[in-house]
């Protein structure tokens, strides 16, 4: 089985993250590997890892990073894949990691999602790929069909909930 989608860490203490990505590709039954790399700590590996990714087969790489958050950008720079960009909380509330991560220079583009939102990385791991692949997109169309019907079933659940003054 060959990895579709890479997903990368600066740190395995960034895996209670990043493992929802993981998650979700599981879900979707598409393969995957995980590693930990460093843009500070192990460039070289970052730098052989990458451009030898889209020769591996790889589609898309997903890239987690806290504080300083310069792996995804590092990732972006030395590929023509795309790259989704997962800030971790880790410090000042995941905001450094965000705004390393958005702020990209032109031509060296990063996908962001929201802070410690790796889920939404995956989902959107799989949109991309769902594009040349009709039976993902047609197991996609059907997660986002199961995911309106959880909130229909939760306003049905909560129209049970009884308050003296509830009004609906």
């Amino acid at each position: 089985m060959e990895a579709k989608v890479s997903i990368i860490m600066g740190s395995t203490s960034d895996l209670e993250v990043m493992e929802k990505a993981a998650k979700i590709l599981d879900e979707f039954e598409i393969p995957f590997e995980i590693n930990a790399l460093s843009a500070h700590r192990t460039p070289e590996e970052v730098e052989r890892f990458t451009k030898s990714a889209k020769d591996r087969g790889v589609q898309v790489i997903i890239a987690g990073a806290g504080m300083a958050a310069h792996l995804p950008g590092v990732i972006a720079s030395m590929t023509p894949l795309p790259v989704i960009g997962v800030p971790i909380k880790a410090s000042l509330d995941g905001m450094d990691a965000l705004l390393a991560i958005v702020q990209m220079p032109p031509g060296i583009p990063v996908a962001t999602v929201a802070i410690n939102g790796a889920q939404n990385a995956g989902i959107l791991a799989i949109q991309m790929m769902a594009l040349g692949d009709a039976a993902l997109m047609e197991r996609l169309v059907a997660y986002k069909s199961d995911l309106k019907e959880k909130i229909v079933k939760a306003n049905q659940d909560l129209s049970e909930v009884k308050y003296k003054f509830k009004t609906n």
